[in-house]
């Protein structure tokens, strides 16, 4: 007979909900992920290009601490740009604003523009590739690891989704993107701010974090699901780690390798036909009439911070070829500079298509361990 016989008793305590495993999810994938050292450079490392664009900013308020960026302010060539740095914030404004904006726009209206402009080639330049290369680093290894140690069998003992387990693999790369991207963005407004001769500067520009937490997602989604989907197909992250950067590097390529093909069938059919002259005359009337080639203009020493800004006006075609550059339109169009719908959708189906097959992928292979 036994000593002590308690029965059945009713569970007292309190049922986490669902949320509650995607927390715990996420919270192991993030600490397990931190205990990279390259990780923790990469990290560190991605934090590095804020300084240069930190020195971008404060350049333009000493410009309009200065007056040079008023009604009557000097003439300013690049070359005088070490004169000071109020003068280097001037050429800036120049190559960021335009030339135009000496017709009425007002300091406010300028600072708006230059801000964006700046905030969106930070995001779209250095740290878009240095995302790609950190989730290159970690996010192979979130499903594969799981895959070849069978810690599914761990994961699914307890009533949870298929969709919970995604959900907290995605947040462990939303926090990486939030740390590459959207935090040194978000450092760089607040360093604006503190730097500006008022504080009131916050009412004109009081919608750029949320373009910059808007940038972040668009660039997260398609991003960090593509990099779990390929984890999912494999259990070895070295393979996973391998598709996700020659998907990259090829589409790049790809993608310049389209581009060339037109500027070269441009530059052909600006060239101007072959005459032929009778008699063998090597002089005509048609030599003199003959229209000169149209010239590229000389290519500018902010040439990149210009492309990056999106002040390139022409329509990039194969933009949808390559997800960097898809990215990169529709982070112009998040900051309000690209609105030409031919510009706009073909990188939208591209990206949506990417997400669409990616999410189909990772049900299926997330799932599949608990069906066998």
């Amino acid at each position: 007979m036994p000593l002590h016989d308690v029965g059945y008793r009713a569970w007292t305590g309190h049922r986490l909900g669902r949320g509650a495993a995607v927390a715990v999810i996420a919270l192991t994938g993030i600490r397990l992920a931190w205990t990279s050292l390259w990780l923790r450079r990469a990290v560190f490392f991605a934090w590095t290009p804020c300084l240069v664009f930190a020195l971008a900013f404060f350049a333009f308020e000493q410009a309009v601490e200065d007056g040079l960026l008023g009604a009557a302010r000097p003439r300013l060539r690049i070359d005088q740009a070490i004169d000071s740095i109020g003068s280097l914030g001037a050429v800036l404004t120049d190559t960021l604003a335009g030339r135009t904006w000496a017709g009425g726009q007002s300091v406010e209206e300028l600072r708006r523009t230059v801000w964006s402009r700046l905030l969106l080639a930070f995001m779209r330049a250095p740290q878009a590739v240095l995302l790609a290369i950190v989730v290159g680093l970690i996010a192979p290894a979130l499903i594969s690891r799981d895959l070849r140690a069978k810690a599914w069998l761990v994961y699914f003992t307890r009533p949870i989704h298929e969709w919970d387990y995604i959900r907290g693999k995605l947040l462990v790369l939303a926090a990486l993107v939030a740390a590459i991207t959207m935090l040194p963005a978000l450092a760089l407004w607040i360093m604006g701010v503190l730097v500006s001769p008022r504080l009131d500067v916050v009412l004109s520009t009081w919608d750029l974090p949320l373009r910059i937490i808007a940038s972040s997602l668009t660039l997260a989604l398609p991003t960090v699901l593509m990099a779990l989907a390929y984890s999912s197909l494999t259990m070895e992250s070295r393979i996973a780690s391998f598709a996700w950067f020659a998907t990259w590097v090829a589409c790049w390529i790809a993608h310049g390798a389209l581009t060339t093909a037109d500027l070269l069938a441009a530059e052909v059919a600006d060239r101007p036909p072959a005459i032929g002259f009778p008699d063998g005359a090597m002089f005509g009337d048609e030599a003199f009439n003959r229209p000169p080639p149209r010239r590229r203009p000389p290519p500018s020493g902010f040439r990149w911070l210009r492309r990056a800004a999106g002040l390139d006006q022409e329509i990039d075609r194969w933009s949808w070829v390559s997800p960097y550059h898809a990215l990169g339109v529709m982070q112009a169009a998040v900051f309000g500079f690209e609105r030409r719908p031919e510009a706009i959708i073909p990188p939208l189906v591209s990206l949506a298509t990417i997400c669409a097959v990616s999410s189909l992928v990772l049900l299926n292979r997330v799932g599949a361990p608990a069906r066998n």
